[in-house]
């Protein structure tokens, strides 16, 4: 099958103008006769629900959370990028372009990523006409601070809750078209299969998780904004509903997935402290602005951090990567730290961690100042461990985090369905091979306030002469029986272990070999182990409780679909000889640690066909053409 990614004619910069101006439009009361589909409510899905419905559409918008504010986009706490310049330190659309593509080590599209820089201006506007009470200067500018792998500051932030304060604002907005009848939300319902008519996405069949009644639902596309799949590790800085079956549901059903091995492990996180945990603690990145990054110089160093003196201290990003410094990007400063705890330099009770100083900062700028900047990740610090990071290190450790790979879309945010478009971090667009922090909620926002309210009403426009489609269609009567044999093919199993089990499994067998690196030997040895893993799991699962409200029941399925999409990620790895961003090969690698790319023969992102339960996925490859930029070797130092 050949991959056509739709990108408009023209020169970089006049790209997404033309396609805006060449796109087909739907009168408003055409409008009113087509129906949309929202599955998940975290920025990408509350802010395409609200657009499109101001514009006229008539949207039903779905979560499992209890409420559409409860969606995980609130975690995000660092900031937004945007080119804005306010610092006057050089930035411009232009750099935060080729930062991004830079930071994805050459390996996502150029026009995807120029529109995010592009629509990164607006969002600042649309944001502070919400409310969003962005930190400002003294004399009222809104205020900047610097992230990782950049050397401009042009991230936006409100303290360290920005992706709560832009949720609040992304909420009310669909709020308001909630109340004028334009958006009607289904909470506590859970998407369980994806409904077909002609090879096209019309409609889901949905579970409402308080009663356990099944619903069918009919529309004439369907947006998936469910987010990403780092919870696949168990351990990870994701709520422990994050789960990646909604995207996984439409890769079964002939959705392509790209670049599924590209998982981000934050560098900023709070390490593990013991076997019963179910996820870690997101600290923000913002805190490496200020935090200096280091280690003790000698192995095995029993001393607490504060009696360690200065010159015994490996300040070790600092030391590599004397540019950037502890400002360097989540790959390359997780994969350092996980290199000094390897080598026996780590801290803390499990010596899994790294310190994160701020006496220097504050000696030079005052406790006041830091505590205006960070007070409120220092008192959350302080409350998960009982320690005043204001008088000694906090420590931290590289978790599981951001998934860069997601279903394949085309420009349009289309996937290889047609009518089935992925927003957000459920699509692969935008980070390439590695995500420089901040520009998660910046995609985000971007997929659903400026990109979908474009690109899905040019694919609607052709669809205004299709036959309604009713509940009553065969299509959603198969769809229904498949879901409720699977939900009684998990009940009836009479096996000892819990879904739990077999997630803590699977965490543990990626973590280890396909995580912060790879080899050829690990990873062939998970797809082993994992098949291994997916036949017990057939047999010894058990389920407690009934088809009502089950808690157990909605974890196998999530479960189920984590098994298959481990053993993918494995395929995606094992298949990508070369070590870029997030994808650490150790077979490529310099003498010094540092990643080799191959661009060669990999310069071009992977596509996933499903080939059925059993059958080994088969491979498509979109070539990356970089007409701007040119290729180089990635380094920060």
């Amino acid at each position: 099958m050949m991959i056509d990614a739709k990108i408009p004619a023209g020169e970089l910069a006049d790209k997404w103008n033309n396609y805006k101006d060449s796109s087909k439009l739907i009168n408003p009361a055409n409008r009113k006769k087509l129906d949309i589909i929202v599955v998940g409510t975290g920025l990408a899905g509350s802010s395409c629900a609200a657009t499109l419905a101001e514009l006229g559409y008539n949207v039903k918008s779905f979560c499992f959370q209890d409420s559409a504010r409860r969606a995980h986009s609130v975690a995000a706490q660092g900031g937004v990028n945007a080119a804005k310049n306010y610092k006057n330190d050089g930035d411009s659309v232009y750099r935060m372009f080729y930062d991004t593509i830079k930071g994805g080590d050459f390996r996502s599209r150029e026009a995807n990523v120029y529109r995010l820089a592009e629509c990164s201006l607006a969002l600042i506007d649309q944001a502070v006409a919400q409310g969003v009470p962005f930190a400002r200067e003294y004399g009222g500018y809104l205020n900047n601070r610097s992230f990782g792998g950049v050397q401009v500051s042009r991230t936006f932030y409100a303290r360290g809750q920005t992706g709560q304060q832009l949720m609040i604002g992304a909420y009310q907005a669909l709020m308001r078209q909630v109340s004028a009848g334009k958006v009607k939300t289904y909470t506590r319902h859970e998407m369980l299969e994806l409904v077909l008519i002609d090879g096209k996405a019309r409609g889901i069949i949905a579970r409402n998780l308080e009663t356990g009644e099944i619903e069918r639902h009919a529309a004439n596309a369907v947006v998936l904004a469910t987010g990403g799949y780092g919870k696949v590790y168990y351990l990870s800085t994701l709520a422990m509903g994050c789960n990646s079956s909604a995207i996984w549901i439409a890769h079964k059903k002939g959705a392509f997935m790209s670049g599924v091995s590209w998982i981000q492990f934050h560098p900023t996180c709070l390490p593990q402290i013991g076997e019963t945990q179910s996820k870690l603690t997101l600290m923000s990145e913002s805190l490496r602005n200020d935090g200096r990054i280091w280690v003790p110089k000698k192995a095995g160093d029993e001393r607490v951090p504060n009696d360690i003196p200065e010159e015994e201290r490996d300040y070790y990003l600092e030391r590599r990567y004397p540019t950037f410094g502890n400002l360097s990007p989540r790959d390359i400063s997780s994969r350092a730290a996980k290199e000094r705890i390897d080598a026996g330099c780590g801290v803390g009770p499990m010596k899994n961690a790294v310190c994160l100083d701020f006496s220097k900062a504050i000696r030079e700028q005052g406790r006041d100042k830091i505590e205006e900047k960070y007070g409120n990740l220092f008192r959350m610090y302080d409350k998960i461990n009982g320690v005043d990071a204001y008088k000694e290190p906090m420590l931290i450790s590289p978790a599981a985090h951001f998934t860069m790979g997601g279903l394949w879309v085309d420009y349009d945010l289309m996937t290889t369905i047609p009518g089935l478009f992925a927003l957000g971090e459920a699509n692969f667009s935008d980070h390439g091979a590695n995500r420089l922090g901040a520009n998660s909620l910046l995609q985000s926002c971007v997929d659903g306030y400026f990109i979908a309210p474009y690109t899905i009403p040019n694919y609607l426009s052709g669809e205004l002469k299709s036959e309604k489609v009713t509940t009553d269609h065969p299509a959603f009567i198969d769809a229904e029986n498949n879901v409720r044999e699977q939900l009684s093919r998990f009940l009836n199993l009479k096996g000892h272990l819990s879904a739990d089990h077999f997630h803590k499994t699977l965490g543990r067998l990626l973590y280890d070999k396909c995580g912060l690196s790879r080899t050829r030997q690990s990873l062939e040895e998970a797809v082993v182990e994992i098949r291994a893993l997916k036949k017990s799991f057939a047999h010894e699962l058990k389920i407690t409780g009934d088809n009502g409200v089950n808690s157990e029941l909605e974890k196998a399925g999530r479960v189920s679909d984590f098994l298959e999409l481990g053993e993918l990620m494995c395929h995606d790895a094992l298949q990508r000889e070369e070590s870029c961003g997030a994808h650490f090969r150790e077979e490529y690698q310099t003498t010094d640690g540092e990643a080799v790319r191959n661009d060669k023969d990999f310069c071009y992102v992977s596509a996933w066909e499903w080939k059925g339960e059993g059958a080994e996925p088969e491979l498509h490859k979109e070539p990356l053409v970089f007409e701007t930029v040119q290729l180089t070797v990635r380094s920060y130092k």
